[in-house]
């Protein structure tokens, strides 16, 4: 693997089993990841987009393991990460982190946000005693808070300090690569500024690499470098952010973006409306342009 490239992901599918009956016989399966491969660049945001169901975080979470894969393959650096056994996987997580849609419930109310934050530098003994309570207080000023909210528990904060307390549990490792799976969504709008300016904030500031998993374009548009396009658990699109929003070229992606609210009141924006008959569903991707593929 090319030292440039920190993930590569190749041919990754994830199929539930669909029961039924008394014995739950298993009738038939659910491909919600059905062939995904792409790469990721060190210190690049790669935007995974599609609507609600299409398969993104599902393949956030094969990727980090929290749900075993069916098949293909995840090299991190020159390891493959769905062949680790458990010791090797602890290793690994130091090095992979999520940051999780809702702050509400990713969060154990029973802990102070000390103590959860500490749990992680305890486990993979980066830290103990005083050092552990000085790291805690040091990321907590990272994201924006205050070293003194170690001590509050998860209802005494708002939900976007909530999201702030998540991202800074899964910096507590130190890691390379950040899976954000709709870390906004959450969120008020006026918030969500906030969270997406501190993440492009800490990347710069870290040197992280994050696979942003969104269903809100714009939120894409203002974060990505990279956006790769989902459609029923397949990659339909992928492309340089710019590029893609200006000429986007599979049927799916251009339904996608005419979607978008346009602020203008005047303006009549025309919308796409996608024949799913019009395009092949398994084709695969090949490079309609430079650095840009599409499965058209």
């Amino acid at each position: 693997m090319s030292d440039d490239i920190l993930l590569r992901v190749k041919d990754l599918k994830k199929h539930f089993p669909i029961k039924k009956g008394l014995f739950s016989r298993v009738v038939g399966q659910v491909k919600a990841v059905d062939g995904v491969s792409f790469e990721l660049r060190r210190g690049e945001v790669l935007g995974l987009v599609g609507e609600s169901g299409c398969g993104k975080t599902t393949t956030g979470r094969v990727i980090l393991r929290l749900i075993e894969a069916t098949g293909g393959e995840v090299w991190y650096e020159d390891q493959d990460v769905l062949k680790l056994d458990k010791r090797a996987m602890r290793a690994m997580r130091r090095k992979m982190q999520i940051v999780f849609q809702d702050p509400y419930s990713s969060l154990n109310p029973r802990l102070t946000v000390g103590s959860m934050i500490e749990e992680a530098l305890t486990i993979h003994r980066l830290a103990s005693g005083q050092k552990a309570k000085d790291r805690v207080a040091e990321l907590l000023t990272l994201v924006g808070l205050a070293p003194h909210h170690a001590r509050r528990y998860p209802h005494e904060f708002s939900g976007g300090q909530r999201q702030r307390i998540g991202v800074a549990r899964a910096l507590a490792v130190d890691p390379q690569l950040i899976i954000a799976d709709e870390p906004v969504s959450a969120l008020d709008v006026s918030i969500q500024a906030q969270i997406l300016n501190l993440l492009k904030d800490l990347k710069q500031r870290l040197g992280l690499t994050y696979v942003f998993v969104a269903h809100d374009l714009a939120v894409v548009e203002h974060i990505s470098d990279r956006v790769a396009v989902m459609y029923l658990g397949r990659i339909v699109e992928l492309a340089d952010a710019s590029d893609l929003f200006a000429s986007p070229r599979h049927p799916y992606t251009q339904a996608l973006l005419s979607a978008i609210p346009v602020a203008d009141p005047d303006a009549r924006p025309t919308r796409v409306v996608m024949d799913p008959r019009s395009f092949d569903r398994r084709a695969p991707l090949r490079e309609a342009a430079p650095g840009h593929w599409t499965a058209v």
